[in-house]
């Protein structure tokens, strides 16, 4: 039972909360196999995730068929026709789809190979079983370009692009990437596809599309291509089972690479979605990519603490930019971008201190050497989330944060990439403490801090150069995006990412600096919040309603929310008692259950 802390239980509405810890067993005690129901959500979503559901989906329903939810799974599509009858697999249009024929070939999936007969034969046992859909409260699909998001409080912003064209600006929101007029900042578009987190945008080389990498924690990645014009989904290709990071464009707008929590970078096909590239050499998740200016290799960098070098055709690696030497190595690499007019990239990470590496080794490896280094740049204070060069590869940006500030700088980047020869000779050769300084002098040659922009209690994650190189825009974690006049690193206007929606969801908006969250190390972060009476509330809905825990290490969140006699509803699960009886279970404080 839970209780609003405070009051007496005759006081209290309580919401009934069914817990059952259940194990899963091939046999039950007396030995006799149990052939359990197939799980829609556990064995039938997944196959349909991997095959289906990039054609099928809301934001790019294929003949009119959803496959993202059973009750349209169901339906069917523009055909009129039911698509599944429960109970009834040989009378199901989906099955006669999924069907090879005699050369293998099935009608669904159209380009890939046809399901394994393994496959086929769990979603006749589904049908078969009545098509159940065990979907928990909470997974259902919120969003779709019919309902978008509508927010409370401003997002955390994790990614920027501009069009090439300087009139667009693509901003990474919740669920969506938001499209706004570069010049009024007003919004144009909102697109929205099934990844709940996206993690990069960027735009094709000629404008026509715009590729989006994320996905649902813990579930899936997906890649997302746009076709900018028609605000429409050209294609979605889901990727691991995890969120996935740092999509780039070939130069030709055919190629998309991205990275993977799996430690994989991966490239795409923009016409059909086929995987072209896998590179498993990192050895953590890959963050970031960008294609050479040739596109001929893709550059990786991840947590590994390394920037990888990979051929597209071959998809074998050449190269690490980064240095072998155990130690020199200072912490993961977040992102990368690539020089507009030379062959070298821009990384940061960890350490703060952004740096240049050429993609083309000039001198023999040797044990001890950072040789593809061409220049490195003052440090900022803290960790760097995202990097950039103009279109002339005369400046430079990079955006940090640490405990709770966000730092812009703008870096000089006019420098000559020439070794000279007596840098090559230390290259080639174990160098003396005498000469690792003078290295370490030569690549701090010809680099300037232009501007350094501190900006208080907010973090900073985010930046983008628009195409005439005058302004640049950042963003992070107030949701707000500000625009940098290049030259006098002034502020010259602000916009935010999304228009904080009106009503009940957003009545306690105008609180929103004092329950921000306080990033600040060594703070506890505390949310303020109005206690709530048991005479104001009309009843209590308890999302899940009903916790399945399978094994011991499997835990599940309530949520508790009141809904208001005055109207509105309010999020009370910090507010309730708990009492897990049995001594099976524990239920923190935010209601996260556990079993013991």
């Amino acid at each position: 039972m839970r209780q609003i802390r405070g009051l007496s239980r005759s006081q209290v509405l309580v919401a009934s909360l069914i817990l059952q810890c259940a194990a899963v067993y091939g046999e039950e005690a007396g030995g006799e196999q149990v052939i359990r129901p197939v799980s829609y959500w556990n064995e039938i979503r997944p196959l349909m995730q991997a095959s289906c559901q990039g054609c099928h989906q809301p934001a790019k329903a294929k003949g009119e068929y959803i496959l993202t939810d059973v009750k349209r799974l169901i339906l069917g599509g523009e055909s009129g026709d039911a698509a599944v009858v429960p109970g009834h697999p040989d009378q199901s249009y989906l099955l006669e789809q999924i069907l090879p024929d005699s050369n293998g070939k099935a009608e669904m999936p159209p380009r890939d190979k046809a399901l394994h007969e393994t496959e086929i034969s769990l979603i006749r046992r589904w049908i078969a079983e009545g098509a159940l859909d065990d979907t928990p409260e909470n997974a259902f699909q919120k969003y779709d370009m019919e309902n978008p998001p509508v927010y409370a409080e401003a997002p955390i912003v994790t990614s920027m692009d501009y069009s090439p064209d300087g009139s667009l600006l693509a901003i990474a929101g919740f669920h969506e990437v938001i499209l706004q007029d570069a010049r009024t900042g007003d919004s144009v578009a909102r697109l929205v596809g099934l990844s709940e987190r996206i993690e990069s945008v960027a735009f094709s080389p000629d404008g026509t599309m715009l590729a989006v990498t994320g996905g649902l924690p813990g579930r899936m990645g997906e890649v997302q291509v746009w076709n900018v014009a028609k605000r429409a989904l050209k294609i979605s290709v889901p990727v691991t089972y995890d969120t996935i990071y740092g999509a780039a464009w070939s130069p030709d707008n055919k190629l998309i690479s991205f990275g993977c929590s799996d430690n994989a970078l991966r490239a795409i096909q923009v016409a059909d979605g086929k995987q072209v590239l896998f590179m498993g050499g990192h050895n953590d998740w890959v963050l970031d990519s960008v294609f050479s200016k040739d596109g001929a290799q893709v550059i990786s960098v991840g947590r590994d603490m390394t920037a990888k070098l990979t051929d597209v055709e071959s998809e074998r690696l050449i190269d690490n930019l980064t240095s072998i030497t155990p130690g020199e190595l200072k912490g993961g690499i977040a992102a990368v971008a690539g020089h507009p007019l030379k062959d070298e990239v821009l990384v940061g990470g960890s350490d703060g201190q952004p740096q240049v590496f050429r993609l083309k080794r000039q001198t023999a490896r040797k044990i001890g050497d950072n040789a593809n280094v061409v220049r490195k740049f003052p440090r900022m204070p803290g960790r760097i989330w995202d990097v950039s060069f103009n279109a002339d590869g005369k400046r430079a940006a990079a955006v940090s944060s640490l405990n709770g500030k966000g730092t812009v700088t703008i870096y000089s980047t006019e420098y000559d990439s020439a070794i000279p020869d007596e840098i090559k000779k230390i290259f080639n050769k174990t160098p003396s403490a005498g000469e690792k300084q003078k290295l370490e002098g030569y690549w701090s040659r010809e680099v300037s801090v232009v501007h350094s922009i501190e900006v208080q209690d907010v973090e900073m994650f985010c930046l983008a150069f628009a195409p005439d190189g005058k302004t640049l825009a950042v963003a992070g974690a107030d949701g707000t995006v500000r625009f940098l006049e290049v030259e006098t690193g002034k502020e010259v206007r602000k916009a935010a990412a999304v228009e904080i929606g009106a009503g009940e969801i957003a009545s306690s908006v105008g609180e929103r600096a004092e329950r921000r969250l306080n990033r600040k190390r060594g703070k506890r972060a505390e949310i303020s919040e109005r206690r709530i009476s048991s005479d104001e509330i009309s009843s209590l809905t308890l999302d899940p309603s009903e916790v399945v825990l399978t094994a011991p290490n499997h835990y599940s969140q309530i949520l508790v929310t009141a809904n208001l006699k005055a109207g509105g509803r309010v999020d009370v699960t910090r507010q309730v008692v708990t009492e897990a009886s049995g001594g099976l279970l524990s239920i923190s404080a935010r209601g996260q259950i556990e079993p013991l």
